[in-house]
């Protein structure tokens, strides 16, 4: 009831939604970072592959481009998430969802997601760096900047879930963005079977039953 209270009291507005759509990028970039990096060395380590006559930092920095770009778009449909779920006062000041079967649900949601068919394909592609750059080249000014907006895909539909679950345990929490950062990572570059993430998965599902079965 507090924080229903305290969300009925603010008011958003524009620049209230630009703040937040910034906060969310930011976060974004901070959290996806360090799992695009391994694609990085790839690209670098190909020969012609990082632009041929520019600077290598030139080729990097616009497949970084294409790639960040879907998860600013990601972060301003959070926002907008965000702002709707406050004029229906579901959430509090920090982003935490008030309603327990609701955050149940979307824990429930998240877990079951892991052990989908689009996770594992989405998930195999962010594994093979070097196989989607031998396979998805072709030469062209922009070439770098769409195979960074592909992959920047692939990406966002392994990971959409997962970061969904900023509603649950607050939007700009620092432990679960660092804890949620170093599963990523290891998840993408240095595991290669299913079974860490189908089990946190399950652990997900049962944490979202329990919130749910307390809330009836």
């Amino acid at each position: 009831m507090h924080y229903v209270m305290e969300v009925d009291a603010y008011q958003w507005g524009p620049q209230q939604f630009v703040a937040v759509a910034v906060m969310w990028t930011v976060m974004m970039t901070g959290m996806m970072l360090p799992s695009v990096l391994p694609w990085i060395t790839a690209l670098s380590r190909l020969p012609g592959m990082a632009g041929s006559s520019r600077p290598a930092g030139m080729a990097t920095g616009e497949f970084l481009l294409g790639y960040f770009l879907i998860w600013t778009l990601y972060s301003v449909g959070a926002a907008r998430v965000q702002w709707l779920l406050h004029d229906w006062a579901l959430v509090s000041s920090n982003g935490v969802l008030v309603t327990p079967t609701l955050a149940g649900g979307v824990l429930v949601l998240a877990g079951l997601f892991q052990w989908t068919s689009l996770k594992q394909r989405c998930l195999d592609h962010c594994r093979s760096p070097v196989s989607f750059f031998l396979t998805s080249w072709h030469a062209g000014r922009w070439s770098l900047l769409r195979m960074g907006f592909i992959h920047g895909l692939f990406c966002l539909g392994c990971c959409w879930a997962l970061m969904a679950l900023s509603f649950v345990v607050g939007v700009m929490n620092l432990v679960w963005m660092a804890l949620l950062t170093l599963f990523v990572f290891i998840d993408h570059a240095i595991l290669r079977g299913q079974w860490v993430g189908r089990s946190i998965g399950v652990g997900m599902v049962a944490w979202g039953a329990w919130i749910i079965r307390g809330a009836l």
